[in-house]
């Protein structure tokens, strides 16, 4: 089958998933903490909440990456997710006591781990390994303009109808997340190109984490993640915490400062395909990097309202070129093994040990010292990582294969 004649349907549909999962796959997302913030939970309680989530989903996503590389039931793996996340969201909302929100929690990180790989492999099995470093850039645009279209719904939302508002756009976009999965045809996905196995020799064997060891690439690339997101995984948060308890109105606060970062997002998914083509995907990953402990010495060092404008566009800019780089680089790492979901699985729970326990030293942080210290401090991680990038990035990101040419 030639991935390239992939039906206009399934690639509608694939975007229309993405533009409607950008406010489905996470429940409450970065409304979370803003909400939880105002009702008398401090930065500590949040980050430690953060922290067990965090932990779940990193136990969680290399289990799932394997599932991913193994059943047909690709769309499945999102549907379910989609609507256990929504219920559990719904009820944190309802209900924000110390049990509900741990529960939700708990749900939310361990089934919506599956979605990120999930969605990979789909993407890949559609369009295979020529087309994807440009579908990937696709899917990140009509993602990020779906969490636009969706700051902006709850902002007008909780103006006029407050929590109520909430509650009707999350089910709007569940079932829009539905009715995308549904419009995409099965027949179209090529189960062994969706793992990574463009040239099948008839021997694919099953996916397996040994895929770690025989692939060292992929390793390093997991620690350099692992430290970035350690830096950058608080920061929204404490941004989001910070100006909503001066402001005393968590979602419109949280809705503009995360919609500034997503409209950067989707300058940066635009021009991510042509940065990697004219200037290689290695310089892209180090301007990702670079662009953190830039954002935490602005937000360290400026307090005004007005500081979120360059601070969350520089989150754009890093976390969105990241987010197109890293399943790039492992697909060409992986090439050819019929492994690429359980090894992007993996360095997703490399990277998750980083974000999942920043969040407690970020809350002590903000204990002790201020939201200025942690800005600072993660911000200041980050140059580890970009040093560790420019010792290994050799070994980390080999040339584009000449099929991506074409």
């Amino acid at each position: 089958m030639q991935r390239a004649t992939v039906a206009g349907q399934s690639l509608i549909a694939l975007a229309t998933l993405n533009f409607f999962l950008a406010d489905a796959r996470d429940g409450l997302g970065p409304f979370l903490d803003a909400f939880l913030a105002t009702h008398g939970w401090s930065p500590m309680s949040l980050g430690l909440i953060a922290t067990f989530g965090g932990i779940l989903g990193m136990v969680a996503t290399p289990i799932f990456g394997a599932l991913v590389d193994n059943t047909p039931y690709k769309r499945t793996l999102i549907v379910v997710p989609v609507l256990l996340v929504t219920t559990a969201a719904l009820a944190t909302l309802m209900r924000p006591d110390v049990a509900i929100v741990i529960g939700g929690q708990t749900i939310t990180a361990i089934v919506g781990a599956v979605v990120g790989p999930a969605l990979m492999g789909l993407t890949l099995g559609l369009v295979g390994e020529t087309a994807f470093p440009h579908q990937v850039s696709r899917n990140e645009f009509w993602n990020h303009a779906g969490n636009v279209v969706s700051l902006i719904g709850v902002y007008v939302a909780t103006t006029f109808y407050g929590v109520a508002g909430i509650v009707g756009l999350m089910i709007f976009t569940a079932l829009g997340t539905l009715v995308a999965v549904a419009c995409i045809d099965a027949k179209k996905i090529d189960h062994n190109v969706a793992r990574g196995l463009g040239h099948d020799e008839g021997e694919p064997g099953p996916s397996g984490y040994s895929v770690l060891v025989k692939t060292p690439g992929l390793v390093l690339l997991a620690v350099i993640l692992m430290v970035f997101h350690f830096g950058n995984a608080p920061m929204g948060r404490l941004i989001a915490q910070e100006f909503s308890i001066q402001l005393g109105t968590p979602f419109r606060t949280t809705a503009l400062i995360t919609g500034v970062a997503q409209l950067a997002m989707i300058g940066v998914a635009v021009a991510a395909p042509f940065m990697i083509r004219r200037f290689g995907l290695s310089t892209v990953i180090l301007i990702g990097l670079i662009a953190l402990p830039i954002r935490g010495l602005i937000a360290g060092t400026w307090h005004d309202f007005a500081s979120i404008y360059p601070v969350q566009i520089l989150d754009g800019v890093g976390a969105g070129l990241l987010g197109i780089a890293t399943p790039v680089a492992v697909e060409r790492l992986l090439s050819g093994s019929g492994r690429f979901n359980v090894g992007l699985a993996a360095l997703m729970t490399i990277q998750g040990i980083g974000a999942s326990f920043s969040n407690a030293v970020a809350g002590t942080l903000v204990t002790e010292g201020g939201y200025s210290l942690a800005y600072l401090v993660h911000g200041g991680i980050a140059i580890g990582a970009i040093a560790l990038f420019l010792i290994w990035r050799h070994r980390i990101v080999p040339p584009a294969p000449e099929r991506s040419a074409a």
